[in-house]
């Protein structure tokens, strides 16, 4: 049992704090402590003012950060208060956050004199946003880097029942990659911004690598050249590889050509792979003759010839040339660059425009209780997730985003869309994010902010591995696929001065998650605080009846249909059966309500 906080002594503190600490920096903080208690007894106000005063620092051991917040929260009841919080919303920095911003303009004609500010008024907000789709999404369109070919004649078309999620943004015709690769004013994005970051595994000593948009745009308009000269449009074409610069710009090339990226993760065995392939009908598939991971090669290519998939272009792992004998109808990538010279002009292309509801991309579900539902992303999708980032992590232009994951994953379009239709900076590492090379790289590549799964936190604090690392530029971590340990978020936490650590549950059918954290809200270590904007969902008893929101409830999650970003069909499954049959319904508003248990693992 921890000790209580008015029993921990400044002896205490200075054994918890080994080397790191002198008697002299032991009983400054004691005395820190002890005024935060002084001023204003409880729990909370007391981790909060030892948080702003920066008492702990990302270099004390964990055993001192320890100490120091379950003695102060020793006597807490969570039965009665809740999970004690660790994080406060400031009401300036609140003002000056995406979601916070758009809040001050809009809030006192939207919600009248019930508006008050960001973190007050953020329940009721969201709820707006529940029930008013339409205005909350003309609002945040305006703030994505979206260009639309031809206009949609509204918002939201919920005439036609049998779409349970509606028809979004009808009309509308655009190439969301397009969206991607072109300067715009708002979000800031100019030719010479950023648009990726990377370093190699074994090259920690080196400058990271930075490729501006005009470099990435010329990169992915010579790869769509030459997916144009060799497929038809529409074609489906699979990636499987390791999340690099090429696979970043392979996925855009095929998307800016008219064709759809079929996203296969590198684990898979050749069975999963062959299954894939097959369901999505893919023509090729992108891959790598190696993975190179903690010093060791791997086979890649191997794997995939043993999927039969009908032709493959193959990128080296390393150098210029594969180093391995390749099929008689496969093609090297220097090969397959080489159609696009054949162009006048191979480093311009002009993008394929579909309409909105056109598959751009099909992703799979894991596939562990049987085949794996292929689910088909639409343009929809990423205006989804990128909205989903702006509102939830605050992602925006001069941000610097990592979250170490697959294009096989949910979590790996995710990331991409995110970033560059919010024009923020993409920071990839080529190598296993489990040791001191990937923390290094976060570091140096300045990120602001970091995407986790819960057991490569455990590994991090395990191995002690980001010793003398300097992790304090981010300014959230968000986290998803595993229920998360608390102790191991109060570590990470801990190596930025205790930013909030974002929770995020959702689906791939989803292109996003429907129950989050959010910088609006005080955050408790291994929750969620809120529904995602524009999230409604209900817990259902045992008889799939509702619980009343103010009760606290153990159930089952449905999801209210009406969501921009849904999954209206499956290639593989019946889409209705899969996600409604049976579902009970809600307040005559809804078809059905829709549940998931995909936690969109990386």
């Amino acid at each position: 049992m921890a000790k209580r906080l008015g029993e921990v002594g400044l002896e205490d503190l200075y054994r918890a704090g080994g080397s790191t600490i002198s008697i002299k920096e032991a009983t400054h903080m004691y005395q820190a402590i002890a005024a935060s208690k002084a001023s204003d007894p409880d729990p909370r106000r007391v981790w909060k003012e030892v948080v702003s005063r920066k008492v702990l620092k990302p270099w004390h051991p964990h055993h001192l950060h320890q100490l120091v917040y379950y003695s102060v929260y020793a006597n807490w009841d969570v039965s009665i208060n809740g999970p004690p919080l660790y994080w406060f919303p400031s009401l300036d920095e609140s003002k000056i956050t995406n979601l916070g911003r758009i809040m001050e303009i809009h809030g006192p004609k939207l919600l009248g004199t019930s508006y008050k500010d960001p973190i007050e008024s953020f329940s009721l907000f969201q709820k707006f946003s529940v029930q008013h789709p339409e205005t909350y999404w003309s609002i945040v369109l305006e703030e994505l880097s979206i260009v639309f070919h031809s206009s949609p004649s509204c918002i939201l078309d919920n005439s036609k029942k049998l779409e349970p999620s509606g028809a979004w943004l009808p009309g509308a015709v655009l190439n969301v990659a397009e969206c991607c690769l072109l300067p715009s004013t708002h979000p800031t994005k100019e030719d010479n911004s950023c648009a990726l970051v990377w370093r190699e595994e074994g090259r920690d000593d080196l400058d990271v690598n930075r490729m501006t948009l005009k470099e990435l745009r010329e990169q992915v308009m010579v790869v769509a050249n030459a997916v144009d000269a060799t497929f038809s449009k529409g074609d489906a074409i699979a990636i499987d590889m390791p999340m690099t610069v090429s696979a970043v710009v392979i996925y855009l090339g095929i998307i800016l050509a008219g064709c759809v990226a079929v996203s296969i993760a590198d684990s898979f065995a050749a069975k999963e792979i062959a299954t894939r392939l097959r369901v999505s009908n893919a023509k090729a598939i992108f891959t790598q003759d190696f993975i190179l991971r903690g010093g060791r090669k791997f086979s890649l290519y191997s794997r995939v010839v043993e999927a039969d998939p009908f032709k493959a272009i193959v990128l080296p792992v390393s150098g210029n040339s594969v180093g391995i004998e390749l099929r008689k109808q496969d093609v090297s990538w220097k090969e397959f660059l080489s159609i696009a010279n054949q162009r006048p002009r191979s480093n311009h292309y002009s993008p394929v425009y579909r309409p909105i509801d056109s598959t751009i991309n099909i992703l799979f579900s894991s596939g562990t209780t049987g085949e794996p539902k292929a689910i088909p992303w639409t343009q929809l999708s990423p205006i989804r997730c990128s909205a989903d980032g702006w509102a939830h992590n605050d992602i925006r232009a001069g941000d610097v985003y990592c979250w170490p994951t697959n294009l096989g994953w949910v979590m790996g379009p995710v990331v991409l869309f995110t970033c560059f239709l919010n024009g923020a900076t993409l920071a990839l590492y080529h190598g296993s994010p489990s040791g001191r090379g990937f923390g290094k790289f976060i570091q140096d590549a300045g990120v602001t902010v970091l995407g986790t799964v819960p057991s490569l936190v455990k590994t991090w604090k395990s191995s002690n591995c980001l010793e003398g690392l300097d992790w304090t530029k981010i300014k959230c971590f968000a986290t998803t696929g595993e229920a998360s340990n608390a102790d191991d978020d109060l570590w990470l936490s801990s190596k930025s001065y205790y930013k909030p650590v974002l929770e995020c549950c959702g689906g791939t059918e989803l292109s996003s998650a429907y129950i989050q954290g959010s910088l609006l809200q005080p955050q408790a270590f291994g929750t969620f605080s809120t529904a995602a904007m524009t999230a409604g969902f209900v817990i259902l008893d045992e008889h799939g009846h509702p619980y009343p929101d103010d009760k606290a409830c153990v159930g089952e999650v449905g999801l209210l249909p009406l969501y921009l970003g849904a999954t209206n069909r499956l290639l593989n499954a019946d889409h209705e059966k899969v996600y409604f049959e049976g579902m009970p319904m809600h307040n005559g508003m809804v078809k059905n309500i829709q549940t998931t248990n995909d936690h969109g693992a990386p």
